[in-house]
């Protein structure tokens, strides 16, 4: 049965295009020469929707993405996204019929990954990882020989070859070193390859890379964390003078609200206890939703009519309290800002995350299915 639910009935994200694409013209200004975006949609567009994400960056004129798995890239493909998609991860032999049929870019993880791409009943288009010290995925950037002879497997078309850069948000002069090191490395495969008459795609720069390091070249960017206006962290590194906007709003309904007498608890464990008469507001989301649980007990705060009210007791999988008491005039209906602007007051995603003891990278991929997506 299909029916209509109000969007904004419960709790729901509100995904701004114009700040999407703000922040799409200000990462284009900084690619290198004749560079591409690839923006990462994995999951679930780090919380934004992949689709509503991919379908807005295409209108953009982005045609090359990335996603963590073959299931992610179904997915886009679902929901109309069209061009280029790169999957990251491994996929296993039983899903590669679907490689070919949602025309679909595999990763090869390493050599032997590759034997096994080979074997496959039909060609496959790749690109070949190499590992330039991640030590994650990637054949080893100094077996040469390993490298050259995936180029030569009869079932692999490698269009493109790429590495990752792991502390390219750092800031100390060693992990600089690392970091430049890594792009000589990745540099010297790709000359070799070039003298021998392969040309692939190169890509090794992320967000981190981009903002800081984009000398380094490539042909396409892996934008992730920036893309979406946020930053890992919010005393991160960025070296380009840009400035991001956030992409996404989260906000939830105001269900109830409480009077509390002194000495009152409230919630699992009767965690909350009023030390003096106080007003409490129930809203609509939990960790079910994504809401950390290490924000229970004042640990984080929410905005409501400008003002903020810091989370009262338990955060529930379904539902959270928060202290009202000197909030004016909370009714039942209300919207409650978690990640967003209410008033002169702004939450950002970096500052929820270290409240929680996360990046916002893993606050943001968290959030959940019950959410309601919506293209502001």
């Amino acid at each position: 049965m299909t029916v209509e639910i109000c969007p904004k009935g419960r709790a729901w994200m509100e995904i701004s295009v114009e700040n999407l694409t703000y922040n799409v013209e200000q990462l284009r200004s900084l690619l290198p020469a004749g560079a591409k975006l690839m923006p990462a949609l994995k999951a679930n567009a780090y919380g934004h929707g992949a689709g509503i994400t991919g379908r807005a960056l295409n209108e953009m004129g982005v045609d090359s993405f990335c996603v963590a798995s073959v299931e992610e890239g179904v997915e886009l493909r679902d929901e109309g996204v069209k061009g280029d998609i790169l999957i990251l991860g491994y996929t296993s032999p039983e899903n590669f019929r679907l490689l070919k049929s949602c025309e679909l870019t595999q990763s090869i993880l390493d050599y032997d990954y590759a034997k096994i791409l080979n074997s496959w009943r039909e060609p496959l288009n790749c690109h070949l990882a190499v590992d330039t010290g991640m030590k994650r995925i990637g054949e080893d950037w100094e077996n040469f020989d390993r490298i050259l002879e995936i180029f030569r497997m009869d079932n692999l078309d490698v269009s493109g070859i790429f590495t990752h850069l792991c502390v390219s948000d750092g800031k100390t002069p060693s992990e600089r070193e690392f970091t430049y090191s890594q792009g000589e490395k990745f540099n010297a495969v790709v000359k070799k390859l070039n003298a021998l008459g392969y040309e692939p795609k190169t890509h090794l720069l992320g967000s981190y890379g981009l903002l800081n390091y984009p000398k380094l070249g490539g042909d396409f960017v892996r934008t992730g964390i920036a893309m979406y206006g946020v930053l890992s962290r919010s005393n991160d590194m960025n070296l380009s003078g840009v400035q991001l906007k956030p992409v996404m709003e989260l906000k939830s309904k105001v269900t109830a609200v409480k009077k509390l007498e002194a000495g009152e608890g409230a919630g699992y464990g009767l965690d909350y206890r009023a030390e003096k008469p106080s007003v409490l507001a129930i809203l609509s989301i939990g960790y079910g939703d994504g809401l950390p649980r290490e924000l229970s007990n004042g640990a984080g705060e929410v905005l409501i009519n400008g003002t903020k009210a810091p989370i009262a007791g338990r955060i529930c999988m379904d539902q959270c309290l928060v202290d009202v008491s000197d909030v004016e005039a909370v009714h039942c209906g209300d919207t409650a800002v978690i990640i967003g602007k209410s008033g002169n007051m702004e939450i950002r995603a970096e500052k929820l995350a270290e409240q929680a003891g996360t990046i916002s990278n893993e606050l943001l991929s968290r959030m959940g299915t019950r959410l309601h997506r919506i293209r502001v």
